[in-house]
């Protein structure tokens, strides 16, 4: 069974068409003049236990919402949710004690009081046993580097520190199920690697289910071997992370060191889009030849020093299908076709 079944979620708001204040806005209601406003429309899918999947889609395209009614903040319009065998809005306390999440704008910790202060009411809260939470804590203590900054008060931690907090806090119960919203926001490139680590240490260790939203697509590219992609409240991609760049991501980059300066380059099945001196970089298509064909190409006809391969970025690709949408397709996960994405990344060959 999955550790989370969606079917069919819907949550429909009521927004008065007129404002004038709330008393106004509560008089517009109360007359039937308002509009239905659909965050989330009809979505569904399954989560099995221990997966990583990253959840994204642009401001407003109903992530929180998702968030909310899976942890039973919200109550659904229509469909069905099970989580950890429970139905969220109906068991919210029974679900409470096998879920973490962490909200990288919002604290569940106390501002000021110290942290270890606050994991250790946490601990009441979640009536966890004196011997488990010594030895959870003792175990992010070493993984998170928490002992510089436990007697330090909440308000006086920096953003990273604070965030490997939360995490501990999130954790502290021994979750089946842990929600992350934007966990590494605001962090430097040593924060980032640190909160990154802990989570595939705690997912591949203890098996912890992973659900991250969030706008940084390099958390998901390192965290993540599958994607939900929602808009306007609709699931429009439900698949792997290779996937969607080989499905949608056709165009790569073969950047070419020449032993020396030449020409424009003329190869089959490529173009030269850009030329530096002896460096030339070729865009082709996945489709049409193989990254081992082109260079096999090139090298019949030129003397070559060094070369790689540039990848579409996942980042443009999803951008791509915020914007332009997807068309259907008649096969694969997504019932949807996106435009190719073409900017590039780095990558060896």
């Amino acid at each position: 069974m999955p550790i989370i079944e969606v079917a069919d979620l819907a949550k429909t708001y009521r927004v008065a068409r007129s404002r004038g204040g709330i008393l106004g806005a509560l008089r517009h209601l109360a007359a039937g003049d308002y509009r239905e406003v659909r965050a989330v429309d009809g979505i569904s899918f399954a989560i099995e236990q221990g997966e990583m999947v990253g959840y994204v889609g642009p401001n407003g395209a109903g992530k929180s919402t998702t968030i909310k009614m899976l942890t039973g903040i919200l109550v659904p319009s229509a469909g069905r949710i099970e989580v950890c065998g429970l139905v969220p809005d109906r068991q919210r306390t029974q679900l409470a004690a096998r879920i973490g999440v962490v909200f990288g704008q919002r604290t569940q910790l106390w501002w000021d009081l110290p942290l270890v202060d606050s994991l250790e009411l946490l601990r009441h809260i979640y009536r966890v046993p004196p011997d488990r939470f010594r030895a959870n804590l003792d175990h992010f203590r070493g993984l998170l580097e928490l002992d510089a900054f436990l007697p330090t008060p909440v308000r006086q931690l920096s953003l990273g520190q604070r965030m490997r907090g939360e995490l501990a806090a999130a954790l502290l119960h021994d979750p089946e199920i842990v929600y992350l919203d934007e966990p590494t926001i605001g962090l430097d490139v040593v924060g980032k690697h640190r909160i990154r680590d802990f989570l595939r240490r705690i997912n591949r260790e203890r098996g912890v289910t992973v659900l991250l939203t969030t706008h940084d697509m390099s958390d998901i590219e390192q965290l993540c071997s599958r994607l939900l992609i929602i808009d306007h409240g609709k699931l429009l991609y439900d698949g792997g992370l290779e996937e969607i760049r080989d499905r949608y991501g056709r165009e790569r980059t073969l950047v070419v060191d020449l032993a020396e300066d030449a020409g424009e380059l003329v190869v089959p099945r490529a173009a030269e889009v850009r030329a530096d001196g002896p460096r030339r970089w070729l865009r082709f298509n996945r489709a049409d030849t193989t990254a081992a064909d082109l260079i096999a190409d090139v090298a019949a006809r030129y003397r070559i020093q060094d070369l790689t391969i540039e990848e579409p970025e996942i980042e443009t690709i999803i951008r791509q299908i915020y914007e332009q949408g997807l068309s259907p397709r008649t096969s694969g996960n997504s019932p949807y076709e996106a435009t190719p994405g073409s900017e590039p990344r780095s990558s060896s060959a």
